[in-house]
């Protein structure tokens, strides 16, 4: 079994910063693409940043030039760095990842719970 764990989630004001970590834990084999989604009330859930495994990253146009995602193959991790906040970045956010679990060939999509991120003065 793997499960993805969120952390960082938290109320900043617009402008701040925040910072997000998912770390994978279980029997894992090898992880693919990680991302991070988001999703607020009466909207579908949304592609904040993806990366690849190599490190390749795109960005939902919303957040280019203020979000950075990165990634840590060697401890299961990735994080989101998010900076210059704005009130409509307020969601649920989710980490998401492709996973090859030591008893399968193939890649099985795991999901954190997620962690609420508010950015209101």
């Amino acid at each position: 079994q793997v499960q993805l764990v969120e952390s960082g989630g938290d109320l900043v004001q617009p402008g701040g910063s925040l910072r997000l970590s998912c770390a994978a834990s279980g029997s894992i084999f090898r992880i693919g693409d990680m991302g991070w989604y988001r999703q607020t009330p009466g909207k579908e859930r949304e592609l904040v940043a993806g990366i690849r495994r190599e490190g390749t990253a795109n960005y939902a146009d919303s957040v280019k030039g203020r979000f950075t995602i990165s990634r840590n193959n060697a401890n299961n991790t990735v994080s989101l760095q998010m900076n210059s906040l704005k009130p409509d970045d307020t969601a649920v956010y989710y980490c998401n990842a492709r996973v090859i679990v030591s008893t399968s060939l193939r890649y099985l999509e795991v999901w954190g719970r997620g962690t609420l991120v508010t950015v209101s003065s």
